[in-house]
């Protein structure tokens, strides 16, 4: 079996490849090429985590995964990150262990790349200001999305701790990112001039107000995934022209502002315009004008982690990286 540690995997494998590589899996996904079981989630309150267990398999390219990802908010506190997984890859002919993958970073990638192609078929071509509503780890990868689809010009920041708004960005500059970012404290004013907002945040409550969205801005909102978590509010969803979801089933369990929208009477998921394997497959039709408010709501699916695993592993394999072990 081949490990693979996250610096092997980040020197390996960057945002381009993950972008095509979750590209043809959603392409997959709409013809049934894929199986996907729904995830199990466990909490663990006490310490405000979760561990979430996630198999899929490629019924065509027969080839099956396992991640494994805990998150555990209070880790920075002791020194430790608060995203930590693995991805288990196995052979589906014979069931041979083939990889373990780190898959801290790949989760944040594979995150990013479903975020960069939503923004693709749903935001403004001619975008140039994009909003990042909390800058923590999976935040990063949101930023590089938007900047392998869009020609942006500026980069709002926007976090509780403002320092640690400084620090991403000097971040983004460390990583050869030379678009200007600069840290607001207001959020409506970051949010006013946005063309397109990324939210990456673990909030109980909406993180910014639906009114202070101009007319043609897109929203990517990945950072809430189970139910009592509210990342936007009402009036965004009510605003909203069209709402596209990364897989609806555990969109239906996991979206907890779409869940408590549809709850209090106000949405329903009915109105949700697609899944976006069908945007990229073109069974719906992404923006239509210059005007309409979008918003893609992800909470991840297996699939994107195959997705990824496997680009990594057929990548390490060709240029030999990794340790090959025994198990």
């Amino acid at each position: 079996m081949l490990v693979v540690n996250e610096e092997q995997i980040m020197r390996t494998y960057g945002m381009t490849e993950a972008i095509k590589d979750v590209k043809d899996v959603l392409i997959a996904k709409e013809t049934e090429k894929i199986a996907n079981p729904h995830r199990t989630v466990i909490e663990f309150p006490q310490h405000e985590a979760s561990a979430l267990y996630m198999p899929s398999a490629d019924l065509v390219g027969e080839v099956s995964a396992v991640k494994v990802v805990t998150i555990f908010p209070k880790n920075p506190q002791k020194s430790k990150p608060t995203t930590q997984g693995v991805v288990l890859l196995s052979d589906a002919q014979n069931g041979e262990h083939i990889a373990m993958l780190n898959a801290s970073y790949l989760t944040r990638l594979r995150t990013g790349a479903l975020s960069g192609i939503a923004t693709d078929y749903l935001a403004r071509k001619d975008a140039k200001v994009v909003t990042v509503i909390g800058t923590g780890a999976m935040a990063f990868e949101q930023v590089l999305a938007v900047l392998a689809v869009r020609k942006i010009d500026r980069i709002l920041l926007v976090n509780r701790t403002t320092s640690k708004a400084e620090m991403f960005g000097e971040k983004l500059k460390s990583f050869g990112v030379e678009v200007p970012y600069e840290v607001f404290e207001d959020v409506s004013v970051a949010v006013g001039q946005a063309d397109i907002i990324c939210c990456a945040t673990r909030s109980n409550e909406p993180v910014f107000k639906g009114e202070d969205l101009k007319k043609g801005t897109h929203i990517n909102g990945v950072g809430s995934y189970l139910p009592h978590m509210l990342e936007v509010d009402i009036t965004t969803i009510t605003r909203a022209s069209k709402i596209v979801v990364d897989d609806l089933e555990g969109v239906k369990d996991e979206a907890g502002e779409l869940m408590h929208a549809e709850k209090i009477g106000k949405w329903s998921f009915d109105d949700v315009h697609g899944e976006l394997g069908k945007l990229v497959n073109g069974q719906i039709i992404g923006r239509e004008n210059e005007e309409e408010i979008t918003f893609f709501k992800s909470v991840g699916a297996a699939y994107f982690d195959l997705a990824v695993a496997k680009g990594v592993y057929n990548k390490a394999k060709k240029q030999q990286i990794g340790t090959e072990i025994d198990v």
